[in-house]
């Protein structure tokens, strides 16, 4: 089969043959469709990941969505044909999706949501399950509650946003000035970043009181005000990127409490690989009832291109969720 191979940390991306994999116990091999691309496969390809464990060679790409061709030992589920689509590979030893077949775990996947195309819905995977662990298994997010996500324009800001909106809260997003009608298309009433200090939209928002769950998805210093943003004692603030060094006295003074969230784990360790497959059948019916869509850039791009899908991402000129076709 043909794959999208890298030799080296920082070396180049090679479209090349390698042996078509066979699906094990508890496997399936997909036909890939399509393959998302994401920030951490760039990170990844840089070597500025350890976390990912990679080992060149490798092919990279997490998400993926296909058609079933054929169901290993054990495999309950699924069946030749079923598209379907998950975050199955491109970390630890897991192949990744940059190819035109992988024998995936089939606890990593659920059945393609029906109204979304293979393009759709291979830009889901990663953003719908890092989105669904912080404010659904994390926070508890529900009817009722004032919710503030940063980065509400990305791509796990997005799904958060439409998350928490199809769960009953109320939702708040930061985002530059020009994204603020996606952010408002999206469900979230816009708060400006650039321009309102966190203070300000604490108190014209809540009252003064703080939101009951803040989602950093950018990290840094955006965490540091996401303790400042959370209500007293019963607010909870979830992270994606908290990575960084941080004072938790604004936190603690609040008696507030801190998740955090590394989507990858399950993959890494092989231990909690139902859940994702549980988020992605949830994420499904959610699509499917019109309450949730991705965000996609529509350039395309294919496996001999693939280079250039990363460029975009590390540039950060694509708008939207960036995928490269694999096979149409």
């Amino acid at each position: 089969m043909r794959a999208v191979v890298f030799e080296e940390f920082a070396g180049p991306l090679e479209l090349r043959e390698i042996d078509r994999p066979t699906p094990r116990e508890g496997q399936v091999l997909v036909r890939i469709h399509a393959s998302g691309v994401n920030p951490l496969d760039t990170k990844i390809r840089a070597g500025r990941a350890a976390h990912a464990r990679v080992q060149p060679p490798a092919v990279l790409g997490m998400d993926l969505a296909g058609r079933v061709v054929e169901t290993g030992p054990g495999v309950d589920g699924f069946a030749v044909g079923d598209e379907v689509y998950g975050l199955t590979g491109g970390v630890g030893d897991l192949q990744g999706s940059l190819a035109e077949f992988a024998a995936v775990d089939a606890r990593l996947l659920a059945h393609k949501p029906a109204t979304l195309s293979m393009r759709e819905a291979a830009a889901l995977p990663l953003a719908v399950i890092t989105a669904w662990e912080g404010l659904v298994d994390r926070a508890g997010v529900r009817a009722g509650q004032k919710v503030l996500v940063h980065g509400g324009a990305g791509g796990v800001g997005s799904v958060a946003v439409q998350i928490a909106s199809a769960r009953g809260a109320e939702v708040f997003a930061t985002a530059s000035g020009a994204r603020a009608p996606l952010v408002r298309r999206l469900g979230a009433v816009p708060i400006d970043y650039t321009k309102v200090p966190v203070e300000r939209y604490v108190a014209e928002h809540t009252g003064g009181a703080g939101f009951d769950i803040v989602y950093d998805t950018v990290g840094g210093a955006v965490l540091d005000a996401s303790f400042e943003a959370v209500r007293t004692y019963t607010g909870h603030v979830v992270s994606s990127l908290g990575w960084g060094t941080h004072a938790l006295a604004p936190l603690s003074f609040r008696g507030a409490t801190y998740s955090g969230v590394f989507t990858l784990l399950p993959m890494l360790t092989g231990e909690g690989r139902e859940h994702h497959g549980e988020i992605l059948r949830e994420a499904a019916a959610l699509v499917d009832e019109g309450r949730l869509r991705p965000l996609l850039d529509e350039t395309r791009y294919g496996l001999a291109t693939v280079a250039e899908a990363h460029q975009a991402v590390e540039s950060g000129t694509a708008d939207g969720k960036v995928v490269v076709d694999i096979e149409a």
